[in-house]
């Protein structure tokens, strides 16, 4: 089996949801190499893993997976000489929780009306 290039757009709504998503897929055997745009919600796979298995361990963990490409590695890039940089704006870090991940169990009670059960 040949070394692959898989790109899937994942839904990353927190930190938590990139560490599942992170988690899972390292897992998986025959992954060589694993990048995350936590921005953009594409995670690139590199390795002799099915993409499929990819797809699927994700859904698993929680979280939706498409496969958007699928195709051999692209060599890397020469390197350029640097250009002066132009200050970025930092980008805003992902939040701890979301409303995928966080489950809150609730009650309510009150607190005025008469208690229906009493013992004399």
């Amino acid at each position: 089996m040949s070394v692959k290039q898989i790109e899937l757009k994942v839904a990353i709504n927190c930190q938590q949801c990139k560490i599942e998503v992170l988690k899972a897929v390292t897992k998986l055997t025959g992954v060589d190499m694993v990048k995350l745009d936590a921005e953009k919600g594409i995670l690139t796979v590199l390795g002799t893993v099915d993409p499929v298995c990819v797809a699927t361990r994700i859904r698993k963990a929680g979280n939706h997976a498409e496969i958007t490409s699928v195709g051999p590695p692209k060599p890397p890039e020469p390197i350029k000489p640097p250009e002066p940089e132009k200050p970025k704006p930092d980008p805003q870090p992902l939040p701890p929780c979301c409303k995928q991940c966080q489950l809150v169990a609730v009650s309510f009670v009150t607190y005025d009306s008469p208690p229906a059960c009493s013992i004399l």
